[in-house]
Parts: structure tokens; sequence; C-alpha cells
């Protein structure tokens, strides 16, 4: 591989934007572990919510995600690898980080805890909209006069 294509591969990676339309990859091979990338995250998304020991997988597959997507990326910058092969890393790469964006996007949802707190913080904005309406605002000079 020459120079000029190991630049263009690590600067394909490092692209903004580079995992629009691209695919969670089905299969991965991490850390020496075959994981089922692709189900375990639409999987995961389709909870309602998500369980502590199902959270604590998640963390641990970022983890070993972005230590293969380290491996891979020295890969590159470092071996002397044919441009097929360091093509197929590099796109191994941005389904790594695919999958890393689709997984930091999963969070503990609790949607009673989300319904409770949007109702709080509408009643408080009721609450300050007719202090100030009634002239009761501290903050503001309105029927002070």
């Amino acid at each position: 591989m020459e120079p000029f294509e190991r630049k263009q591969l690590l600067e394909r990676i490092d692209r903004d934007g580079a995992t629009v339309g691209r695919q969670i990859p089905a299969e991965i091979d991490v850390q020496g572990e075959t994981v089922e990338l692709r189900s375990f995250v639409f999987e995961t998304k389709r909870l309602a919510t998500i369980p502590s020991e199902r959270r604590e997988r998640i963390e641990t597959l970022k983890v070993a995600l972005r230590r293969e997507r380290t491996e891979r990326v020295e890969r590159i910058e470092t071996e002397a690898l044919d441009f097929e092969t360091a093509d197929q890393l590099a796109d191994s790469v941005i389904g790594i980080d695919r999958a890393l964006s689709a997984l930091s996007q999963l969070g503990p949802v609790d949607l009673a805890a989300e319904i409770a707190a949007k109702e709080a913080a509408d009643s408080k904005r009721w609450q300050q909209f007719l202090k100030q309406a009634l002239g009761k605002d501290d903050t503001t000079t309105r029927g002070r006069r």
C-alpha cells in the first residue's frame, strides 16, 4: 500500500459523517469474541427500559469496541498491508464507529419518570407565568408603581 493510500483511508475513518448511511456490522470479532452486534443493538433499542445486566453488557461492549477500533486503526497506520486488507479494516472501523454511536444513544429510559419530570416543569412554568401576570414576581417591576 502506498503512503497516500494509507493517508486516504485514515482520513476516511476520521471524516465527519463517515458513519452516515452505514449499517452496524452483523457480526464482529471483538477482542477474540464474536459478537452479533447488529441484533444486540436492535434488540436493546426495542426494550422499553434497559435492565441493569444489559446496561452492564452495553458498557463492557463499548469498552471492547473502542479497544478494537484503536487496534484496527493502528494496524492501518503501522503494518505493511495491501490496500484491499487496509480498505476492509477501514470499513470495519467505520462499522464499529456506527455501532458505538448507536450504543451511546441507548440509555435508561424510564417513561414514567420522564412524564413526571415534564409535568413538574410545565407546572413550574405555569406558576411562574401566573406570578408575572399578577405582579407578584420579584424579578419584574410590573404592577409596582
